[in-house]
This record gives C-alpha cells, sequence and structure tokens, in this order.
C-alpha cells in the first residue's frame, strides 16, 4: 500500500505559540473537559466528496488541484486507491470520521445492477481498511442530484419512473452505511425545489416527498439500521426554491406529515446564511424543537451570494455554534463534518491539511469559549432575568393558560402602561468579546 501524502506525518498538537502551520494550536485532542476529551466532544470528520473529488473547477475555469492520484486512469481503480488515501489522510490528521454520497466512492456504472456492485468491491475494501484504523464512518448519503435523471428532482420529480430510481438507490446507500456501521444517514435534497411554479404540482410533490421519507424509516427499520436519520436544510442553489429551506421549514415539514420522531437535522452553517439566518439562528431552531443532529462545519463568503464552502475560521461564528451544541447536551452520534473544500488557487496537497487544521482550531476554540460563557452563566442568568415577568403573577397566569383577552384586558386597565427594560445587547457581545480574548 502506497504513501499519498509523503512528507507529512501525523498532526500534533503544538499549543498557540507554535508556528508549524501542520500542528494544532488549541485543538488537543486528549485534552479533557466536563469528562470528555475534545476528540469525543467535537467529534470532526473528513467530507469525502470536497477531500478526494474535488477537482478545484468552477463555471469559469478547469480544476487546478494537484492530487497524488492523478496517474491512475482506470474508474475502479481509482475508487480503490481513493479509500487508502482517506484512512491515510485521517489518520495522520487525527480525525475520527469521514462522511461520503454513494457517487463519491464508486463511479455509476452502465446500469443499477453494475453500479451497485461497484459499490460492493469499495465497501469491501473500505471494511477491510477499517479493521485496522479507528477511522469510522459518521454517515452515509445519495447523490440523488447529480446526474441528468435528476434534472426535475429525485423524490419530487415529475416522473415517478425517476421517484423509482431515487428510492432504488437510497435503499442500497442506506445498506452499505449499515453494512460500514455508520451512525447517521443524510437526506439532502440537492433539487428537491422548484425553478417555476408555473410547471410545478407543488402539493404533489410535498406529499411524495413525505411518502420517499416515510419509506426510507420503515426501510431503515427493516434492515436493523439504529443510526440517526437526518435532513439538511439548504434554501437555493441549485433550484431557485428548495423545499428543505432552513431549520424551521423542515421541522415544520416533519411534524405536518408525522415524520418528527424519525428525523433530526444536520445544520450547515453556510446553507443558514444562504437562508438569510446566521448560523447560531438554524442551530437554535433545531435545538429548541429537539431536532439537532449533526453539523456540516464550513462557512460561506458574505459578499457572495452561493454556497462557496470554506472552511470555517470565524471564531465568533465557531464559539456561538458551539453554544447552542453544549446547550443541546453535546452531539451524540453526530459531529462536526467538514464540508469544506479548498480555494481553487490553494491546489496543492498540503493545502487539505492547512484547511482542515485550521478549521478544527476554530471549532476547538469556539467550545471553550462557549463552555466557559456557560459554565459563568453569562448568557443564560442575563436571559433568565430578561423575562423573569412570567414567573410570577400576571405573567404566570399567561403561561399556564389561566387567562384570555378578557382578563389581560382587566389587567392593564388596572395597571397602565408597562414598565420597559433596556436588552443591554452591547453589553452583552463585550461581554462575549471579553471571553474570546481570555479564554485559555
Amino acid at each position: 500500500m502506497s504513501e499519498f501524502f509523503k512528507g507529512i506525518g501525523k498532526i500534533q498538537y503544538e499549543g498557540p505559540g507554535s508556528d508549524n502551520p501542520l500542528a494544532f494550536k488549541y485543538y488537543n485532542p486528549e485534552e479533557v473537559i466536563d469528562g470528555k476529551t475534545m476528540k469525543d466532544h467535537l467529534r470532526f470528520a473528513v467530507a469525502y466528496w470536497h477531500t478526494f473529488q474535488a477537482r478545484g473547477d468552477d463555471p469559469f475555469g478547469v480544476g487546478t488541484a494537484i492530487r497524488p492520484w492523478d496517474n491512475i486512469t482506470d474508474d475502479m481503480d481509482l475508487a480503490i486507491a481513493k479509500v487508502d488515501a482517506n484512512f491515510e489522510f485521517c489518520e495522520k490528521l487525527g480525525v475520527p470520521f469521514f462522511c461520503f454520497h454513494d457517487r463519491d466512492i464508486a463511479p455509476e456504472g452502465r446500469t443499477l445492477s453494475e453500479t451497485n456492485k461497484r459499490l460492493d468491491k469499495v465497501v469491501a475494501k473500505i471494511k477491510e481498511r477499517m479493521k485496522d484504523s479507528d477511522v469510522k464512518l459518521l454517515w452515509g448519503t445519495t447523490n440523488a442530484f447529480g446526474h441528468p435523471r435528476f434534472v426535475h428532482g429525485a423524490a419530487t420529480s415529475c416522473q415517478a419512473d425517476v421517484f423509482a430510481y431515487a428510492a432504488s438507490q437510497v435503499k442500497k446507500a442506506m445498506e452499505i452505511t449499515l453494512e460500514l456501521n455508520g451512525q447517521n444517514y443524510v437526506f439532502w435534497g440537492g433539487r428537491e425545489g422548484y425553478e417555476t411554479l408555473l410547471n410545478t404540482d407543488m402539493k404533489l410533490e410535498l406529499e411524495n416527498f413525505a411518502r420517499f421519507l416515510s419509506m426510507a424509516a420503515s426501510y431503515a427499520k427493516e434492515i436493523g439500521f439504529t443510526g440517526q436519520l437526518l435532513i439538511e436544510p439548504k434554501p437555493k442553489e441549485p433550484t431557485k426554491h428548495q423545499y428543505d429551506f432552513d431549520s424551521a421549514t423542515v421541522i415544520s415539514f416533519l411534524k405536518s406529515y408525522g415524520l418528527e420522531k424519525d428525523y433530526k437535522l444536520n445544520i450547515e452553517a453556510n446553507h443558514a446564511t444562504l437562508a438569510g439566518h446566521t448560523f447560531q439562528h438554524d442551530l437554535r431552531v433545531a435545538r429548541i424543537n429537539n431536532a439537532l443532529g449533526s453539523i456540516d462545519a464550513n462557512q460561506g463568503d458574505y459578499l457572495l451570494g452561493w454556497d462557496t464552502d470554506q472552511f470555517p475560521t470565524n471564531i465568533y461564528e465557531t464559539t456561538l455554534a458551539m453554544y447552542e451544541v453544549i446547550m443541546a447536551g453535546g452531539l451524540t452520534t453526530g459531529g462536526l463534518n467538514f464540508d469544506a473544500k479548498v480555494r481553487r488557487a490553494s491546489f496543492e496537497v498540503d493545502d487539505l491539511f492547512y484547511g482542515h487544521i485550521s478549521g478544527m482550531d476554530a471549532f476547538a476554540r469556539g467550545f471553550k469559549v462557549a463552555y466557559n460563557l456557560i459554565k459563568d452563566g453569562v448568557l443564560e442568568n442575563f436571559i433568565q432575568k430578561r423575562y423573569e415577568s412570567y414567573t410570577s403573577g400576571i405573567g404566570l397566569d399567561i403561561v399556564s393558560g389561566k387567562v384570555g383577552f378578557k382578563e389581560l384586558e382587566a389587567y392593564t386597565l388596572e395597571n397602565g402602561e408597562p414598565k420597559l427594560y433596556s436588552g443591554r445587547q452591547e453589553l452583552l457581545e463585550s461581554l462575549l468579546n471579553k471571553y474570546l480574548i481570555e479564554t485559555k
């Protein structure tokens, strides 16, 4: 077995004072906080598609990436080689998990049967590597958006044959995820939406989407898959409007069709900002609805209106993201998957490591700041005080359902104009900055 990433050893923690670009400054995997190691708190994962499949191409230029496997021309030989590259990369980086789409790990054949045989061959190779490695599968998913057959969508396609094909593809992907002991299975409806309502039966498409997800949940139980089923919200791109727009939309959809017990959410930072929200907002919506399952860790460019999938380096955002995760009780079967790609101009192999190291450090730093904020009750104590009027008197009557409009009118007539209190946003932002600067 050849070494792909030559000259790069296992990435070590060297602390904030290190100038070594191939070392962690803040992520110490063995550091214990609140009874768990940082490795267990953060549960990092490598995204197979961006790390081993992306070529650095864009709509205006061909790929620029230089990779150690570029001399392999046979599709299946290349697929097998990338399995070895994946395990070497994860082990050198110290990342415990990886994630994949079915079409990432094996090229599509001329028929579904041939494609499935190719998947079986690659899965056998992954299982072989897993025997001697601690690297595990965080989740699998299906690419039901790239092939021309999905031009009108997959589960929401206007053609029943496409719905059936997508179901067949998901069936196989769920089976191999189970075979590889994957801890979750993700549904990302890449083209589950519409370009124009002029030719769209929205009611039927939404109902079919729900039927598809119901079938998937039933099949998971049938084959004994006990991992968490996840839906990944995204508002647009490639379609004008996607049905899984944001956390609130997906949760409402799940509750409307009785699917909320089967599914949780895989929240991506860049998708949240495309929906006009902050990353923290979509995480908060998921958390308060007990629907936060896992995270795709990346960031977008606020000056660009598309999914740039950059490595996360904004510690302010990682802090607020980890705040929501800690408040939710931590990541259980979920993790922080780097659905991120190096920039087109960062085409050398070392850049793959630099990107992941920077992201891991950013989330490790953010976790520590968030942990200290929560431990000290900085925000929660203020929030509790701000809403304390609902813990007694008329406020308690409101939340207890003891009063209606007539009683509230009588109360207001008797008590007059309400006294208002400041929200102290600037003070809280100042305190957050203090913790960001002073946290060790």
